[in-house]
């Protein structure tokens, strides 16, 4: 049982690595941004087309309203004409009443257009709210791109530094110095030493040639000074 649990703890320790490796949050930033972009290009289409459908509801109800007016003075001039005597009263009233039954159309047509108006003119407003907000959402997350990315340039090179001197101590090189200088140290110590031995154990003559030595010298150099003093008295 233990063989298999460490087997599945190794598996499972795998499949994060393989899941860390895959996310990677750059790459999943970017294709967050192009999908609100997409989203983004869904909605300016959308607001573009209920603003068409808007405008064309506000023609048609200027249009009704020019009809709606268009017949009542019809129908006040038909009167008007039948009053003056111009036309039969009964013909006029006809005319006049069919005139009147298209300004109700008109008219009709006028309160439902005006609905339509108000709904585009909301759908607009909510629309053009949702693409400000994607445009602003979409600013910030391409900034907060930038700066990611130029931390994870930052953490990289300092993860690659870190790495290098943390490898100084594990290579042995710093034990090495440390070996070499108490070697250097050791053979100073060393060649100090056989000196000192090297001058103790000197022979009683060379003692004595040593001490000659340096009267001979002394006894040279007052013959030579003692023979420029004679000479400089002739």
């Amino acid at each position: 049982m233990g063989v298999f649990s460490r087997l599945f703890n190794v598996g499972k320790a795998e499949a994060h690595a393989a899941i860390d490796k895959l996310e990677d949050p750059i790459k999943m930033t970017e294709q967050g941004i192009r999908d609100l972009k997409n989203d983004l290009d869904k909605s300016l289409q959308a607001l573009a087309e209920v603003k068409a459908m808007a405008i064309r509801s506000k023609r048609e109800l200027n249009e009704q309203k020019s009809v709606a007016k268009n017949y009542e003075q019809k129908a006040i001039l038909l009167l008007q004409k039948a009053e003056r005597g111009e036309l039969e009263m009964s013909e006029a009233e006809r005319l006049a009443t069919e005139a009147l039954a298209k300004k109700e159309d008109a008219v009709s047509t006028v309160a439902r257009s005006q609905e339509e108006v108000v709904k585009f003119d909301a759908s607009i407003s909510q629309l053009d709210t949702n693409v400000k907000k994607l445009k602003s959402t979409i600013t910030r997350y391409e900034n907060e791109l930038k700066t990611l990315k130029a931390r994870a340039r930052v953490s990289q090179a300092t993860q690659k530094i870190n790495k290098q001197l943390s490898g100084i101590d594990s290579s042995g090189t710093v034990g090495m110095l440390e070996k070499m200088k108490d070697k250097v140290a050791q053979q100073e110590a060393m060649a100090e030493a056989y000196g000192d031995i090297a001058f103790e154990n000197r022979s009683l003559d060379d003692e004595i040639d040593a001490t000659l030595n340096e009267s001979n010298v002394k006894a040279s150099n007052a013959l030579e000074e003692l023979k420029a003093k004679m000479k400089n008295k002739e």
